[in-house]
């Protein structure tokens, strides 16, 4: 009888033994996932219609939850704003959840004051960024600052003023709309209904620094704020202006990446959508918002080719104009549509007029009509 008690208790030690080593496990492996999971799609109907903001380069991106809830994702170039408000119109939204600025170009967030005084923002979103300014006209930005009670405002607008207008009209709309305003941090969940989740998979601090766009692309574009949208089998990368370097900062965390739809970023410019993420991501739908009268060269040929080599479907807006997806969340299930058919190829990229590099000097988008043709020889 003494044996079988001992055994008995040596097998109630390997038990509890057992048992804490299974809730190590769950509490280090299991739980992150089950926060990590999106919750179950209510079925009814999430849609996403990226907008037509051209003939200028542009992005803005309407999503609307299963349960009616908004997010206006950037709000296309100065003069856009009314395009993007006909498109609000057009779909019912009467209020927007939220108005996310991926990153302070004004491509992307020019026509965001206009948005945001038309119609009722409960929250704002970005990166907590200023456009980035050379020193010169950084330095000559700070000498005329906006005018206090006893100083007068300057009559002309210096070149650094015209260049930021854009983005201090963005936060003036903010202040006197009465949002809620928070910077964007990575890992931060929005639920925005019926199952559909956002979160912010960047940007990350340390920011990029001038120094580390060395090699090629945009700082202000490096931080871009990065998010991902689930709602059930559906999911869709959004990535703003993101750079090769937003890529690999990414890549090199436990992020979730792949990505039935990937929303290319930096409107397919040669700075981003390197062969690595693409790899990662491996997306079945690649969509791209650019201009017909860009200059950049977006999108870029090579970006073009790496797309289909993986077998991705591609979209455009400069050729096919608004695009429109909508999934209930099943396996597959996503369809999309677009304004038009498209007249030429979609797979044959532009030709680069202008480097929008920072180490080229590049500051701001401001190239308003169409581009020079090629004269003839």
């Amino acid at each position: 009888m003494g044996r079988a008690t001992k055994g008995c208790g040596c097998a109630s030690a390997v038990l509890v033994v057992i048992i804490i080593a299974a809730g190590v496990v769950g509490w280090k492996f299991v739980l992150p996932w089950w926060k990590r999971k999106p919750p179950p799609p209510s079925g009814s109907e999430l849609q996403v219609h990226v907008l037509d903001v051209g003939p200028i380069e542009g992005d803005s991106i309407l999503l609307t939850s299963p349960t009616g809830k908004t997010v206006l994702i950037d709000a296309g170039d100065a003069g856009k704003g009314k395009v993007v408000l006909e498109a609000l119109k057009r779909y019912n939204v009467e209020q927007l959840d939220y108005f996310v600025a991926t990153h302070p170009h004004p491509d992307h967030i020019g026509g965001a004051d206009e948005v945001i005084k038309a119609i009722k923002v409960l929250n704002v979103i970005d990166n907590g960024l200023g456009p980035d300014l050379p020193e010169a006209l950084a330095a000559q930005n700070k000498a005329t600052a906006p005018a206090g009670k006893n100083k007068p405002a300057p009559k002309k607008l210096d070149k650094s003023a015209t260049i930021t207008k854009f983005f201090l009209d963005y936060k003036n709309a903010i202040s006197q709309s009465g949002a809620h305003y928070e910077k964007a941090q990575p890992g931060t969940k929005y639920d925005i209904g019926g199952g559909a989740r956002l979160t912010i998979l960047a940007p990350s601090e340390p920011f990029f620094t001038r120094e580390q766009m060395k090699t090629g692309g945009n700082i202000t574009n490096a931080n871009s704020v990065v998010i991902q949208l689930d709602y059930g089998d559906f999911s869709m990368l959004l990535t703003g202006d993101g750079e090769e370097q937003t890529e690999h900062r990414m890549l090199a965390k436990d992020l979730k990446l792949k990505a039935k739809i990937l929303k290319i970023a930096h409107h397919g410019s040669k700075y981003a959508t390197s062969q690595d993420f693409v790899n990662r991501v491996r997306p079945e739908v690649a969509i791209i918002s650019c201009g017909e009268w860009n200059r950049y060269g977006h999108p870029f040929q090579a970006v073009l080719d790496r797309l289909r080599a993986v077998n991705a479907k591609l979209y455009r807006t400069d050729l096919q104009g608004e695009i429109t997806i909508t999934s209930r969340g099943k396996e597959d299930d996503y369809v999309i549509k677009t304004a038009k058919e498209a007249k030429s190829d979609v797979w044959v990229g532009r030709v680069a007029q202008k480097d929008d590099s920072t180490r080229s000097g590049f500051i701001a988008y401001g190239d308003f009509g169409p581009p020079p043709k090629n004269s003839k020889k």
